[in-house]
């Protein structure tokens, strides 16, 4: 019986924990610019015959600035919404990332680093909304 506790214990190792966040971090790279690349695909199948004009920068349309609209447009395959989502994952990936940590510190029961790690996740969401509450 105490094997089998011990086994269960020893399974949120260090080593683990890396290889889980590497594999977290390699996913949603990859998912990320897999989404912008059917991105651009969509918008130059759509607006690729169109000459850009160099003289003044156009941002992206002030709708697609908000992350519903960004998703709407994504789901309606439309490119621009679509190469917005996947900027808006590669921006979440390391969000992601801060997340499982202070899950598993809480797993290893690691007080210190999991007090550390929400207020890294604090911070980061914090600058995210622009440094405004």
């Amino acid at each position: 019986m105490s094997g089998i506790r011990e086994k269960k214990e020893s399974y949120w190792t260090d080593e683990r924990m890396e290889l889980i966040i590497g594999n977290l971090l390699r996913a949603g790279v990859i998912i990320a610019a897999a989404v912008v690349f059917l991105g651009a695909v969509m918008f130059f199948m759509h607006h690729g015959g169109a000459t850009p004009s160099y003289r003044v920068f156009a941002g992206e349309p002030a709708y697609l600035r908000a992350i519903m609209p960004v998703v709407h447009d994504a789901l309606a395959f439309h490119g621009l919404g679509l190469m917005q989502l996947g900027l808006l994952l590669l921006i979440a990936t390391p969000v992601a990332r801060v997340a499982f940590s202070i899950g598993a510190f809480a797993l290893q029961r690691d007080f210190m680093y999991i007090i550390i790690t929400c207020i890294v996740l604090a911070v980061l969401l914090y600058s995210m909304m622009g440094g405004t509450l």
